[in-house]
């Protein structure tokens, strides 16, 4: 076959590809540009067909738009090379792939910019030009075959969702991603799509309740239908495998989150400590009850997932370098950080710095408000720094001056009794808030009271009381003893006289 070249594979006509395109395929990774095409890239050269040629001495005929693959290596000081480059030229071969990538000789590289020849290398000339071959004249095959091996990815790849998207992207030997609705890389390599290409995307089966579904996505190079259209198949077998391990992943994430909101709905609602139970439940959640707890309520629209959002608010924590529990609880997060030993007010004010950037970085993807409670100690303790922090929550999403954030140390207690008035939370807060007097001797709920009616005079109190000035005294003195109150603070005064007063109210 020193003669004619011989054509590889057989089919009608094909379209023209362009050689740019065939560089970037991943068949032709090892292709090399040796000489011709300015560029360096194939970016003006089309090929519409494949001949193969036995060496050098071929005689290509009749080839307008052909690649002309060289099986046989052969000398390229030798005057054979550059005689193939003449007569390839005016058979109206566009590109000569040689065996081997070792540069030309200066001659040979001018006569091929001369003549308008693209020259190019590569280690088995034969494996390249069947795979050109394949995409020119055969696409249904190829299309076939992609997938098929997706199909077997998709069978055998472990893991959850990036692992399969991984597997996919070793398979197709091309980058792939899973896009949200905005666009945002869920899996595959960062920073997403390149410009330049193609991408070709499909719409995942799952998450129709989005304004925006999942994406699915490739990037393909213009320039090869049969590429183009095999991963496009591709995609819509491997979206569906994707969409069945995303509602797997999704079945697990709430079932995960059912368990967190009982376990946490138990704590909250106990009305003593907890029993061995919910403490074993607790311990195996990785929970640690004792010690003292920070309150942290997060509140969204009911549009919003919690469970969804969850890692946003996790990111967002850590991000601000703070370290907290985050639950599921009703239109939004319950979270709590806890301390081994009663902080001192220097660490409390770097946790509520720590707390105020979290909210800051929720609040630019999420309309979140934050509230923050005071710091409590044990099982009780958390459920009523948790309530503290619910309270406050309520209270900031009217307060876009403080960046829809209450912190009730800062608050100030009176403040944030007067706004709990207006709710339906403000009776159980007040006991919550007297309940150290309950189980005292001596009627200090009502010796506070009467004392915080006659402003604070020791002699009305007595009077109206029917007992000694010394025992309302003392009685008061016990009283800011086990509340921890300043009843010098007006604030506090205030939180107290209206707690006590609806306590009183409701008995």
């Amino acid at each position: 076959m020193t003669g004619q070249g011989a054509r590889s594979g057989a089919g009608p006509a094909a379209s023209a590809v362009a050689l740019r395109a065939l560089l970037a395929h991943p068949d032709w990774s090892g292709v090399t540009v040796l000489a011709g095409d300015g560029a360096g890239d194939g970016s003006t050269v089309s090929v519409r067909e494949v001949r193969t040629v036995p060496d050098l001495r071929a005689d290509p005929a009749g080839a307008p738009g052909a690649l002309l693959a060289v099986a046989l290596s052969g000398d390229r000081e030798d005057w054979h090379l550059d005689a193939l480059l003449r007569r390839a030229a005016a058979a109206g071969v566009v590109t000569v792939l040689l065996p081997g990538a070792e540069p030309l000789r200066l001659a040979s590289h001018l006569l091929a910019d001369r003549v308008g020849l693209t020259v190019l290398g590569a280690a088995d000339p034969l494996s390249v030009a069947l795979a050109a071959t394949r995409l020119l004249r055969e696409p249904d095959q190829v299309v076939a075959e992609l997938v098929m091996r997706t199909v077997t990815a998709c069978a055998a790849a472990p893991g959850g969702v990036d692992e399969l998207v991984a597997e996919l992207a070793r398979v197709w030997r091309r980058p792939v991603w899973l896009l949200d609705g905005t666009g945002e890389v869920v899996a595959g390599p960062e920073p997403g799509p390149p410009g330049g290409q193609e991408i070709v995307t499909v719409l995942m089966p799952v998450g129709a309740q989005r304004p925006r579904p999942t994406a699915l996505a490739a990037a393909v190079p213009t320039g090869i239908p049969a590429e183009l259209e095999a991963v496009r198949a591709a995609l819509g077998v491997a979206a569906g495998a994707v969409g069945h391990r995303m509602a797997e992943k999704r079945l697990t994430v709430e079932r995960d989150a059912r368990l967190r909101m009982s376990l946490l709905a138990e704590l909250v609602q106990a009305a003593a400590e907890p029993d061995p139970g919910t403490r074993r439940r607790a311990l195996d959640a990785g929970w640690q009850l004792e010690g003292w707890h920070v309150g942290i309520r997060i509140d969204v629209p009911g549009t919003v997932d919690p469970v969804t959002m969850r890692p946003e608010v996790l990111r967002a924590f850590d991000t601000a370098h703070l370290n907290a529990l985050v639950v599921e609880q009703g239109s939004g997060w319950g979270a709590w950080s806890t301390f081994a030993e009663d902080p001192a007010p220097d660490r409390l004010q770097r946790h509520a710095t720590a707390v105020r950037r979290a909210q800051w970085l929720l609040r630019s993807s999420l309309p979140s408000a934050m509230g923050v409670g005071r710091v409590h100690r044990g099982a009780a303790g958390l459920a009523r720094t948790l309530g503290e922090a619910g309270d406050a929550a309520r209270l900031a999403s009217a307060r876009s001056a403080s960046g829809y954030f209450v912190h009730v140390d800062r608050l100030g207690l009176g403040q944030l009794l007067l706004a709990w008035t207006r709710t339906d939370t403000f009776l159980p807060a007040a006991r919550s808030m007297l309940e150290p007097l309950r189980a005292q001797s001596g009627d200090l709920l009502t010796t506070l009271t009467a004392y915080l009616d006659a402003e604070s005079s020791l002699t009305e109190t007595a009077a109206v009381l029917g007992v000694h000035r010394n025992t309302v005294t003392a009685r008061v003195s016990r009283a800011q003893e086990l509340l921890g109150v300043e009843l010098t603070d007006p604030d506090e005064r205030l939180a107290l006289h209206l707690a006590c007063r609806s306590v009183l109210f409701h008995t």
